[in-house]
């Protein structure tokens, strides 16, 4: 098969995800995509007209969010109408599934040239949400419900820590840190050569930097928040008296009232807006029309794991994606994995046994935020611009993601 190489990746800083309070949480979702695919052809002054497909990703495909969010946002930003364009949804995963997607079709021969990466606005899903459905828990479907109970997340985290023996102060102190290497990098400006402004429709400056962090964090301003998740043990998801707590304690009756709750605001995801893209390229491609690779695609990776504990699969993932790439866990310089919940990132690191100066370098999604369907793609940009900085061969990019999955890719340098 032919190389797939990563010409380029961008992406909008991440607003606050609350609507009325983020810098960005005004504009259509579109506006988002359509600023990284705009900044990604005019850094490498594309012919649109040649941009085989776009594929996106972005998880709640509701409202504004729907209608083909890749096609819709490449004729806003200007592209060829010959650019078609597709949006997918692998939940949280979606950021990496749509790189991965994109660099098979460009190893297999079909495309030459194609743009991938994901939008979410998660000031605007919130107002989609329907609070007598929520997410997974379908009372529509009992039969699966049946099978394969799933909760809310923050529940699953809990009930993973539980499980494994992580407690408290190991998710604050990786919170801690994952704010102080964000600070670290804006302060350096390593993430300066990824990060494109936003601008609203008449021209004026929406947001020019992360807006999330919060680098006065300290872990005694961590141990004094109140976890949060504890709140949710006995809310009921259905008539029959099922609530987000029996959603676990169903399949894993050990637990019963026993969850220790560790997690909350400090040390979670946080609720941001944000865009990304990636341009991959053939080697064909790349001969005709000079473009520079940065990076190839060494080999992806898919997985699945219980449903019920939901956040377990990135560890089997990476074990996976390392074994077709033929490497080890030591021949990887960087190390991505998507800090949805401290204790996915400490599990993941526990696990694998790995060297913590390799993860998450630039802090993670508990200082920047989780904009859903993007944040796969933000993550491979940023272990690229990493690699560059550190002068590292490889990167590793992982998440977990809702229905107990997890996609991984492997990049390396050029």
């Amino acid at each position: 098969m032919a190389d797939a190489y990563i010409i380029d990746a961008c992406r909008t800083p991440r607003g606050i995800g609350k609507a009325g309070k983020g810098a960005l949480a005004h504009l259509h979702p579109q506006v988002l995509a359509a600023t990284v695919l705009s900044a990604i052809a005019q850094r490498n002054n594309l012919n649109t007209a040649e941009v085989d497909d776009i594929i996106w990703g972005t998880s709640s495909q509701r409202g504004a969010q729907g209608a083909d969010m890749g096609r819709m946002a490449a004729l806003d930003a200007g592209y060829d109408v010959k650019a078609s364009g597709v949006t997918l949804d692998r939940f949280c995963g979606s950021g990496i599934t749509s790189v991965a997607l994109a660099a098979a079709q460009v190893m297999s021969g079909m495309e030459d040239l194609v743009v991938a990466g994901g939008t979410e606005m998660m000031s605007y899903t919130a107002s989609t949400a329907d609070p007598d459905n929520p997410p997974m828990m379908d009372a529509g479907n009992l039969r699966l419900r049946a099978k394969h109970p799933q909760s809310q997340q923050g529940v699953c985290a809990d009930a993973i820590a539980t499980l494994e023996g992580i407690d408290r102060e190991a998710v604050d102190q990786l919170a801690f840190v994952s704010q102080q290497r964000a600070a670290r990098a804006m302060e350096e400006g390593r993430f300066s050569r990824s990060l494109v402004p936003v601008y609203n429709l008449d021209g004026t400056l929406a947001l020019d930097r992360e807006e999330f962090p919060r680098p006065g964090t300290t872990m005694e301003t961590l141990g004094a928040l109140k976890t949060v998740f504890n709140n949710f043990m006995d809310i009921p998801v259905d008539a029959e008296g099922n609530t987000y707590g029996t959603m676990v304690t169903s399949k894993y009756p050990q637990l019963a009232g026993k969850i220790n709750h560790v997690h909350h605001a400090g040390n979670s995801s946080g609720v941001v807006d944000g865009a990304a893209a990636l341009l991959l390229a053939s080697p064909e491609y790349v001969k005709k029309s000079g473009l520079a690779p940065r990076a190839r695609i060494v080999a992806t990776a898919n997985m699945g794991d219980c449903p019920t504990l939901m956040l377990n699969a990135p560890v089997p993932a990476a074990r996976k994606v390392l074994a077709k790439a033929g490497l080890t866990k030591d021949d990887i310089d960087v190390y991505e994995i998507n800090e949805a919940f401290s204790v996915v990132a400490e599990k993941f690191i526990r696990d694998l046994n790995l060297d913590r100066e390799k993860v998450n370098i630039n802090g993670g999604a508990m200082a920047l935020g989780h904009p859903i369907g993007a944040t796969g793609s933000v993550l491979i940009g940023t272990a690229l611009d990493e690699l560059e900085r550190s002068g590292g061969r490889y990167g590793l990019v992982t998440m977990c993601a809702a229905g107990g999955m997890a996609p991984a890719i492997i990049i390396e340098r050029i």
